[in-house]
Parts: C-alpha cells; structure tokens; sequence
C-alpha cells in the first residue's frame, strides 16, 4: 500500500518565508544601530531632556540597502545641530560606488542591458531597472565630457596626433568611425591625453575642428607636433600653430615602407630601416 505524507511541506515556500524573517530581523538591527548612534551623538535619548544634550532630532529619511539578505529599508535619523555619520551609511556608499562602477564597466564591455539585469540579480539579489543603467550612462558620459573639455592650464611643448579608426554599434548596425587624439608632453616631462574627439574621416576639415578645439581650451602654442603623412592635418595645422614644426611619426614611416616591400624581405627592411 502506497505511503501517504502527513505533513507536505513547500520548500519554495518556506525558503521565502525565512528570507523575509531574516530580512525584517537585519532591517529592525540596523535601524536599531542607527537609532543607537543618534542618541549618542545627541547624547540623548528620543524626547530626553538634559543638561548635556547636544542636538535633537528633526525626523529621519529612508533609504535603501542592499545586502545578502535582501533590500532593507533604513530609517536614517536628522539631527538639527550635529552631522549624522554612520558606518552604516559609508559602508552603503562605498558598496553603492563600487555597484555602480562594475554596471558601467559590464556596459562598455558590450553587455547588454538584458544580460546585465540578470547579472545584478544573480551578485545582488536583486534586478537592476534598465532606466538605472541609463542614469549611470548619462552620469559617466558627464563626467568624460567634463574632463574632455578640461582647460589645459600647463605648457605642452610636444604633442603627437593620431586617428583611431573604431568599430561603433549605431542603430542595429556597425559602422567605422574616425576618434582624433592628441597627446602632449608637458615641460616637466610627463605624458597627458589632451584632447579626443570624433571626427567623421580623417579629412582637413575633422582636423581644423580638432585643433580648433585643442586651442580653445588653452593650448596656444606647441614646438614640435609628431604625426603620420596625413595631409588633411598639415593643412589645418598651418592655420591653428604656424610656428610649430612637424616631423614624421617613425613608427607610421616604417608601416609605410614595410607596407611596400615584399614579404620575405621585410625582416631584411625593417633592420635596415632601424640602422
């Protein structure tokens, strides 16, 4: 005779109901801490009133944690005459930074947004909405916009100039695009990034607007420019820097002439060319 169960248990369920309890258990201890902390800063309990208090409460404001039993939700006390500073909350800082730096970088690694929702679910226990990766696009798309368009407030006697050819996902499909950039070496020696910008081809056109640019943002004068063969660029370089000499870029010269040169004698070449 078949065996029937008494009791039938739902492990799905049961899962769920003890994840609730330890989550409301981690939410009722840490707002507890903080409770804890305002009191004494305030040196003070809430509604207490003596000689040594040193603030009072003005409310709280609510804010969600992410932790490994689930989003909490965090009654943050205001004091009126002191800083609130918690551990608690620095700590949420330091992981919400360190969030949102691995969701930028799965981004411009060419996650999808899809994946990347699936990804946080799976690390954090919870989905992360596609409007948030938006928000954290457009703020570090601010932030290369900013520093692209940084004065150059230093004196950069050397500069070396080139154009990147990058693969660009645009509409559903891939195109090729132009990314102008120049780096200079300021007069203590150091290498800095300067200035980058799509130009659309490598035309005398692009480069006017690219040096344009350099030179607005304060780079007046420059001694010696390096470069690849580009006529477009010896152009517009005449109109923006007259004074600044031009020399070839080695390593563009040797592609050229290795470029040119039958294969089995490149080796041969390329000795000849570094003698």
């Amino acid at each position: 005779k078949k065996k029937v169960p008494v009791v039938v248990v739902d492990e799905q369920e049961l899962r769920s109901q003890v994840s609730e309890v330890v989550r409301q258990s981690v939410e009722e201890t840490l707002n507890g801490l903080l409770d804890a902390e305002a009191d004494a800063l305030c040196q003070a309990r809430r509604y207490e009133r003596n000689a040594q208090r040193a603030s009072t409460r003005a409310g709280h404001y609510e804010r969600s944690l992410h932790t490994k039993a689930g989003i909490v939700q965090l009654q943050v006390p205001k004091l009126r005459h002191v800083p609130f500073e918690t551990a608690i909350i620095e700590r949420y800082r330091r992981r919400e930074s360190s969030v949102e730096e691995a969701l930028v970088e799965m981004y411009l690694a060419g996650v999808s947004v899809r994946r990347v929702e699936d990804i946080t679910e799976a690390l954090w226990g919870s989905r992360v909405s596609p409007s948030t990766i938006s928000d954290l696009n457009q703020k570090i798309f601010e932030r290369v916009e900013e520093w692209r368009n940084r004065p150059l407030e230093a004196k950069y006697p050397y500069v070396f100039v080139d154009g990147i050819w990058l693969k660009r996902s645009w509409g559903g499909e891939v195109q090729s695009v132009s990314v102008l950039v120049a780096i200079g070496v300021s007069t203590s020696g150091f290498r800095e990034i300067l200035g980058v910008a799509e130009g659309s081809r490598e035309d005398t056109e692009s480069w006017r607007q690219f040096l344009r640019y350099l030179r607005g943002r304060g780079l007046e004068r420059i001694d010696l420019v390096v470069s690849d063969k580009s006529l477009g660029f010896l152009e517009a370089l005449g109109e923006f820097y007259p004074n600044a000499k031009w020399q070839r870029c080695v390593v563009h010269f040797y592609r050229n002439v290795l470029h040119a040169v039958p294969r089995g004698k490149a080796k041969e070449v390329a000795l000849m060319l570094k003698a």
